[in-house]
């Protein structure tokens, strides 16, 4: 499989070949939906609890007496039909939402969705992605280059077009560069998953990341 690469300003330097087993894959979306939905789960975050009637503060004494009152028999004012009192069925921190993923599944459900993203024209290859100061107006210019090619005109839009920039490891002067743009974000390859590829329009990352890929992404 052959793309064209690009440099930074934008002008086509060459092309590259793409592994079959990387971005060759054909679209699952079964595999794509259940992978998504496990790692939305697993970043949940356990935030709403109420207390039971076991939990309230209180009520230990009989609010009157059984017989003889005319009233309604009580034993606790921590009864859930009282007012302050427990709650029934109500959230609780102790529940988990965590699912299993298999790594054959988040894996192949990664690639699965890189591979479409190529068929739909949204991964752009450069030559290298080199920043001489870690500078906000140094990254937009380059966003502006690579708005000029065609099928990523939308790149610098604010909303709806995010492009995501891959990286072979961390880089800090990139990262500094890149982080106060609002439609663009840095990743680095070995911390992808496939919320990051479902979040983001464009993919975009140096041809030297292809030769990784493999190690990164089948070992």
């Amino acid at each position: 499989m052959k793309t064209d690469i690009y440099n930074q300003n934008g002008e086509k330097t060459g092309s590259a070949v793409l592994p079959k087993e990387i971005f060759g894959l054909k679209w699952n979306p079964d595999l794509v939906h259940q992978v998504m939905l496990a790692l939305q789960a697993n970043k949940r975050r356990v935030t709403a609890h109420v207390k039971t009637r076991a939990d309230v503060r209180g009520g230990g004494r009989k609010p009157w007496q059984q017989k003889g009152l005319g009233r309604a028999r009580h034993g606790s004012s921590r009864s859930p039909i009282w007012r302050s009192g427990g709650v029934t069925f109500g959230p609780s921190k102790e529940r988990v939402y965590a699912q299993k993923i298999n790594k054959k599944m988040r894996r192949k459900a990664l690639l699965t969705a890189i591979s479409q993203k190529l068929r739909d024209g949204e991964i752009l290859i450069l030559d290298e992605l080199k920043i001489k100061t870690p500078k906000t107006k140094e990254s937009a210019n380059i966003m502006k280059a690579l708005a000029k090619i065609k099928g990523f005109e939308k790149m610098t839009a604010k909303k709806g077009s995010a492009s995501l920039f891959l990286l072979p490891e961390k880089h800090g002067d990139i990262i500094r560069s890149f982080r106060n743009l609002p439609n663009a974000d840095i990743a680095a390859a070995p911390n992808l998953n496939l919320l990051d590829i479902l979040k983001y329009k464009y993919i975009v990352f140096p041809k030297d990341l292809i030769k990784k890929m493999e190690t990164i992404w089948q070992s």
